[in-house]
């Protein structure tokens, strides 16, 4: 058990998980910047209104950060809501910026995780599996030894980087939830009838806003949902058995990722292909996946040097 969690590691797959994140924060951002006020003021002015979504969230626990407290911080200071909103939007986006450039990266990566935490609880009814796992990465992110090695803390700062093992631990926690969420959610899918006919790849194809296909495309191929649905929940249901052995690993991580795509492209969920194409590349992208890796796998001589703490 020891040897499993706490195998040495390079730092490359904490460097592809900070800057795959850093981009997604700052698309996110980005692409949210024209509605952001919009989603997030209150019912007098919001799509939906925040209050209600914060409301939901209370109700799960009165302990979620909302957007709701940082407004109330701010009107002590004298700020509007619309100002607070906006200050929100460019400290996450700065954060984002740090991210990528390596610059006080755990102080960035923290930040992240709260404002957009924050973000996604306040505007609940309008987010999506997006935002839940922009929220694992991130806190993930936020535990693991940071800096690596490219970062620019390390070159200006002279911070040093973590031991191996360390870097061996976070990362397994990744790869083992990664293998929890794709068995269950492909065990979810074989339950159901939907994705052995079809009728759920033609509902999600066609249904507004991610009907990006035109309906009479997806038709056309109507006689291979069917075979598209069982493929897709049974490369999710037997990801956990194939990514960990080297001799199967790079095809699974290859299909999973062409799946994200997929999706990306097909119904325009490009933020969220992004984010679990960045966690599976960091999980399981470079390096043996386990302790018990062939000999190969295993070389020294391909792992990256790490000095450690």
């Amino acid at each position: 058990m020891h040897s499993f969690f706490f195998h040495e590691s390079s730092d490359s797959w904490l460097t592809i998980l900070r800057l795959g994140l850093g981009f997604v924060v700052m698309s996110y951002c980005i692409s949210l910047r024209a509605s952001w006020n919009y989603l997030l003021s209150q019912s007098a002015a919001g799509l939906v209104g925040r209050d209600v979504s914060e409301a939901f969230t209370t109700i799960e626990s009165t302990w979620i950060p909302k957007v709701g407290w940082i407004i109330a911080g701010g009107e002590k200071l004298h700020l509007g809501e619309q100002g607070v909103l906006h200050l929100v939007w460019i400290v996450l986006l700065v954060a984002a910026v740090c991210l990528i450039a390596g610059v006080l990266s755990r102080p960035a990566a923290v930040t992240c995780w709260l404002l957009h935490l924050c973000v996604a609880k306040s505007g609940g009814l309008v987010s999506y599996g997006f935002d839940n796992f922009l929220t694992i990465g991130l806190f993930y992110l936020m535990l693991a030894p940071l800096p690596d090695h490219l970062a620019l803390d390390v070159k200006i700062r002279k911070v040093t980087a973590s031991a191996a093992s360390s870097l061996g631990f976070f990362r397994r926690l990744l790869q083992l939830h990664l293998c929890l969420i794709y068995f269950f959610g492909g065990l979810t899918k074989a339950i159901g009838s939907g994705w052995w006919n079809g009728a759920n790849l033609w509902r999600a194809l066609t249904r507004p806003p991610f009907d990006v296909l035109p309906p009479e495309v997806v038709a056309s191929w109507g006689a291979f949902l069917p075979i598209l649905g069982i493929g897709i929940w049974l490369l999710e249901i037997t990801y956990p058995i194939f990514i960990w052995p080297a001799r199967t690993r790079l095809l699974w991580l290859a299909l999973i990722c062409f799946m994200h795509l997929g999706i990306g492209f097909g119904m325009g969920m490009h933020l969220f292909a992004a984010i679990m194409i960045v966690l599976n590349l960091a999980a399981f992208g470079l390096g043996p996946a386990t302790a018990m890796a062939t000999a190969d796998d295993d070389d020294p001589a391909r792992a990256q040097s790490i000095p450690t703490s």
